[in-house]
């Protein structure tokens, strides 16, 4: 296979014509054709070949076959020729996402600025284009896209299905209903890669992970939907525990557990703005006043070993370890950051009062010296941790949220996996630049999966 960047303009010509520099007929083998398929996408459409002396990497498009392969905008792309009948454009990404509220500047909500980023930052390797579910036509096998122009400005066009589709869908209920399930369907039937499924629940990756032996080492143990004998039995053997619904974020609806043989039993939660303490002398009446609370609701809780982590100011830090897939299809950690706990809080979420640093600042003041030592094999197992999930998941992933935690003796424990991650994390002035690194892991692995790549690298 021949893979090239290439310049792509457009001319009048009403004709289906493509114009190729003479370096780049020569390197694609195409000095003295007559005639060439043009792709994009799943579009495939025949045009006359010419060639013109200039130097460089050239493509120039008639307005007629513009129209026919629906090529979205000029400049730098790839073109990859498979054999000297056929050249590729692309590739055609598409970021699936959507949003309840909506503007000409903000077409995705809050959603706009992530999506801004990445097709800012791919527009000279690939056609990036966002859309919704209600944008895609099956029936033409179209989807109308919204694009970025060079000064930042949004625009829409019609282009075929994609290459490649990055989900980022943000709402968990929309993904467990029938519409979305079908198009996910639709996308693998037509052999297009549709990375990042759906959302995980929390009861959904210690399932995927029950019989790998290498990633249980990192596991508390956990039980989906327990019965209050199995809680109590756990409270006894391990002192303290999470209780927290399955399909939950942002630490809400999370208990923390604990029991002190001569003192009862504790439980903190979050209320509001403020974080609850209450103890109880009977086991009978914590569980009472769980199910006052959430009554059925409990049937989709997990409850979790709770992990006595490292401590600054008597406040536990925990990490997340933002993973992606990368160009060579490789598990990388693109960014970690330090969540310390506010006072009282359950979790570190930094919403409930927890506050962000880097990794090295939460390390280097726990384990001093040790530090770079510790980090280096939490980094280590966070990318055995992202292999095993993937290695036990049936559909392709190609970014988790690890939370993990340390313990006093540098063990490294992962309490969640998050299949579509937030980017909180990346706000901390420190991690910016791994915040960009990451956009262009993303970037990388979609070229990947849309096969534009060099034999040798396939």
């Amino acid at each position: 296979m021949s893979l090239t960047i290439c310049n792509v303009h457009f001319t009048q010509q009403p004709e289906r014509i493509v114009w190729l520099s003479s370096p780049l007929a020569k390197q694609l083998k195409l000095n003295g054709r007559k005639s060439v398929n043009v792709k994009l996408g799943r579009d495939t459409v025949p045009a006359t070949v010419r060639t013109i002396n200039r130097a460089g990497n050239h493509v120039y498009m008639s307005a007629g076959l513009r129209r026919s392969v629906r090529i979205p905008m000029s400049g730098n792309v790839h073109l990859s020729s498979a054999d000297t009948d056929e050249i590729k454009l692309g590739p055609l990404i598409g970021i699936l996402t959507d949003s309840a509220t909506k503007s000409p500047t903000s077409p995705f909500g809050t959603r706009t600025g992530f999506v801004k980023q990445l097709l800012y930052m791919g527009r000279k390797k690939a056609y990036f284009f966002a859309f919704t579910p209600r944008d895609i036509n099956w029936q033409q096998e179209t989807v109308h896209g919204w694009f970025l122009d060079s000064g930042g400005t949004w625009f829409r066009r019609v282009v075929p299905l994609p290459d490649v589709v990055y989900n980022r869908l943000p709402s968990r209920r929309a993904e467990t209903g029938t519409t979305i399930s079908a198009l996910r369907e639709r996308f693998i039937r037509k052999q297009i890669p549709y990375f990042n499924w759906s959302f995980f629940n929390k009861s959904d990756v210690y399932k995927l992970l029950d019989n790998d032996p290498e990633a249980l080492n990192h596991l508390p143990e956990s039980v989906n939907n327990p019965t209050p004998e199995r809680i109590r039995e756990m409270l006894e053997k391990h002192h303290f525990l999470y209780y927290k619904p399955t399909a939950g974020s942002l630490g809400i609806g999370i208990y923390r557990l604990t029991y002190h043989p001569r003192r009862g039993y504790f439980v903190r939660y979050r209320r509001g703005s403020g974080n609850v303490l209450l103890r109880f002398t009977q086991f009978s009446s914590l569980m009472k006043m769980l199910r006052s609370r959430h009554g059925s609701g409990l049937s989709s809780y997990v409850v979790q070993q709770g992990i006595r982590l490292i401590e600054i100011d008597n406040c536990p830090i925990d990490f997340r370890f933002h993973m992606h897939k990368n160009g060579s299809n490789e598990w990388v950690v693109a960014g970690i950051g330090a969540k310390k706990a506010g006072r009282g809080s359950v979790t570190t979420h930094v919403k409930n009062g927890g506050s962000l640093m880097t990794p090295e600042q939460a390390l280097n003041r726990t384990f001093g010296s040790k530090a770079d030592e510790v980090l280096r094999e939490a980094k280590r197992v966070a990318v055995k941790l992202s292999e095993a999930i993937e290695r036990n998941h049936k559909h392709t992933l190609g970014e988790l949220g690890l939370d993990i935690g340390i313990d006093r003796d540098g063990e490294v424990w992962m309490f969640e996996a998050n299949a579509k991650p937030g980017r909180s994390i990346f706000k901390h002035p420190a991690l910016k630049e791994q915040g960009k690194a990451s956009l262009e892991y993303i970037l990388d692995h979609c070229l990947y999966l849309s096969k534009f790549r060099k034999k040798e690298e396939s």
